[in-house]
């Protein structure tokens, strides 16, 4: 077997030797901080510590989870098949919930709703209690849940003031809410990990037979728990308090989403006789982007502190740029990247990191112009594509009929001329009587209510729906798609639609096909489906990659360009105005983050004027310039002129006779409207 600790620096070996009580592993950005994690996990099964089934290690995200599992394997050299606990907070709920659904309220083959599922909850919602949606957005109401859900919060135990018509509203909503998704048989995020803490808190035995189990727990990314995550681990943690947590507080960046810092600041108050160790040794990037970081963070007090160091070589200076305004900022980042591309560097490695999303627009305009193929990491997932989650609907109700929102996309999905009116009938019934769509529409259909045509095609439906039933019992989940697609009518409706985007259309259900291959039943497949993170991301072809620094966490390129780093930019007026202090400590550790990012190269720049609100502002530098180092930055402190390679053409008399060579792009272009 593979000696992994060989590999390990001291600090990380002793983070991974040392694993009797708490302990919190402090992890500088490049530090190795899922090596340490893995290998920890790998130790204590290669030592025989403990089974698989008694270790319980948490993440964040899919991938984290999968990262984790694929590297414990290689290290064990395929000895061990499986590690039943490793995942994320809410797929690990889940599991909870599925053996103790009743001692929560719920049956064990309950739903997970997705965020369009509570959208359209909220909006009845809403709209039957005359809150005008215009005032108060279902957005709106339904953060202010999660805020009272992160908080561990049921609607009996929120205090609102009385004075505060708006909360009171969104709490009489909040209610009516929760009771209407404990009918349906189904929980939000929110209540997985909210309900599995209720569960332990009221159960005793229950939670005393999972702290016994689980003989070592680790935390992957600890600086993002919330309150109730943390709840939720302080719980479960044995007597022996084997509780091991990786973080670095330098990076805490999600409090809008409800991570709370302290929670990793005040680790060794809750767990006073806890160790605590640093890696400090950089693997990615610089010297002298590494000191830039640093510097720069240094000027945060709530931190525990930690002085990274690299043995990596001095490399380029951080470029500090200034520019007229944004579009020459766009215009010298394409530039640059142009060098990039002749010196066959890959498209892949380069990043653009940006403080709000409303910042690509210039500089994707000036890709498109220059023919440079870009990605935006944070569009819309496959999972939540239209066609998809049609499909998926159709899944979901086959799977339990208390799924009154499935039930609802699919009953006119194609359009059967089951309209509106009829839909008002059923949710009546069901509202009167207190029973869920499915069962209603069957009632209905028994008492002869509905008209001879509405009668004929819900009976069509309904004896569908206990057709795929037992086609489940013999086929396998995505033999079973394939047949709803083609008795519901779908895949005819797709085949027989005029429509440029259609194709795609055929295409993304043959990929969910594939994707359903990978799981050994349809049970396991919807809890994939709605526990899918936008975090998680596919990655395919050559192209830049534009991102806000938060949805950048976690990962490095060679290249890293850092735009807009100007006062109510960044940091953002808006979070100090909010938060005061704690957002501009919270923002440089954004600055901190988005630099540590690149491997090889750092760009940052600010523009003396800026559009704003369709107007041009005059901006200040961010102070964050100012606390970067004089050694290793170069200061270009003089505007830009402009530029000799000026692509502002017209685009209607694009190729002259007499046209002259501009530039890689220009040529790219220029071949794909030729062949258009």
């Amino acid at each position: 077997m593979k000696d992994f600790l060989k590999e390990l620096n001291n600090e990380q070996r002793s983070a991974v030797l040392n694993t009797e009580g708490p302990t919190l592993v402090v992890a500088g950005a490049g530090s190795g901080k899922t090596k340490v994690l893995t290998s920890r996990l790998a130790h204590i099964l290669n030592q025989k510590k403990a089974w698989p089934n008694q270790i319980l290690c948490v993440t964040f995200t899919n991938k984290a989870a999968k990262e984790m599992r694929d590297r414990v394997l290689k290290n064990l050299d395929g000895k061990l098949n499986s590690l039943s606990w490793l995942g994320t907070f809410h797929a690990i709920s889940v599991k909870f919930l599925r053996r103790h659904a009743g001692a929560v309220g719920l049956k064990s083959n309950f739903t997970i709703l997705d965020t369009e599922d509570q959208k359209k909850l909220i909006r009845n919602i809403s709209k039957a209690e005359n809150i005008d949606a215009k005032k108060i957005s279902p957005q709106f109401i339904l953060a202010l849940i999660d805020q009272w859900k992160n908080k561990g919060l049921l609607p009996d135990e929120v205090k609102t003031s009385r004075k505060n018509i708006f909360e009171n509203q969104i709490l009489k909503v909040y209610k009516i809410y929760q009771n209407k998704i404990r009918d349906l048989n189904s929980c939000d995020f929110g209540d997985l990990i909210m309900y599995c803490v209720k569960l332990f808190e009221k159960n005793p035995d229950i939670r005393k037979i999972y702290s016994n189990n689980f003989k070592y727990i680790l935390v992957d990314e600890y600086q993002d728990t919330n309150f109730i995550q943390n709840k939720w681990l302080n719980l479960i943690v044995n007597d022996d308090k084997n509780i091991c947590c990786v973080g670095d507080d330098d990076q805490s960046i999600y409090s809008w989403r409800g991570a709370e810092i302290k929670n990793f600041l005040s680790f060794d108050k809750v767990y006073p006789d806890c160790k605590i160790f640093r890696l400090e040794q950089n693997y990615r990037s610089t010297k002298n982007i590494l000191n830039a970081a640093s510097f720069l963070i240094s000027h945060n007090k709530d931190r525990l502190g930690k002085k990274l160091w690299t043995e990596s070589h001095q490399g380029n200076l951080v470029k500090l740029n200034c520019y007229k305004n944004g579009k020459e900022e766009a215009r010298s980042v394409g530039n640059i990247i142009e060098e990039n591309v002749k010196e066959n560097n890959s498209l892949n490695d380069i990043a653009i990191l940006v403080r709000a999303i409303y910042q690509t627009r210039e500089f994707e305009e000036r890709f498109l112009k220059i023919g440079i193929n870009y990605r935006i990491i944070g569009g819309i997932k496959f999972y939540e594509r239209a066609e998809v989650k049609d499909a998926v609907c159709y899944l979901r109700i086959v799977s339990q009929k208390f799924d009154d929102l499935a039930f609802e996309r699919m009953l006119n999905t194609p359009k059967r001329g089951l309209g509106d009116a009829t839909l008002k009938q059923l949710h009546e019934y069901s509202s009167k009587n207190k029973i869920c769509l499915e069962d209603s529409a069957r009632k209905l259909l028994e008492i002869n209510h509905f008209k001879p045509k509405v009668k004929l095609l819900m009976k069509q439906i309904l004896d569908l729906i206990d057709k795929w039933r037992s086609d489940l019992k013999k086929n396998k989940h995505y033999d079973l798609l394939k047949i709803i697609l083609d008795e519901s009518g779908y895949s005819a409706m797709l085949k027989n639609k005029k429509d440029i985007d259609n194709e795609d259309r055929i295409e993304n259900l043959k990929e969910l096909l594939r994707a359903m291959n990978d799981y050994d039943n349809l049970q396991g497949f919807l809890e994939h489906v709605a526990l899918a993170t936008s975090i998680d991301q596919e990655w395919d072809d050559e192209r830049i990659n534009i991102m806000t620094m938060h949805a950048s966490k976690g990962l490095e390129f060679d290249t890293v360009f850092l735009p807009g780093w100007e006062e109510g930019l960044f940091p953002h007026q808006k979070s100090l105005e909010e938060k005061g202090d704690f957002a501009l400590e919270e923002e440089r550790r954004l600055a901190y983050v988005g630099v540590t990012r690149a491997k090889k190269n750092a760009f940052i720049s600010f523009a003396i004027q800026r559009v704003w609100h369709g107007e041009w502002m005059d901006s200040m530098p961010s102070r964050f310039i100012s606390e970067l180092p004089e050694e290793g930055v170069e200061k270009n402190d003089e505007p830009v002129k402009e530029l000799n390679d000026d692509y502002d053409f017209n685009q209607d008399k694009l190729f002259d006779q007499n046209e002259e060579y501009r530039s890689p792009g220009w040529e790219r272009l220029k071949k794909k409207l030729i062949k258009q």
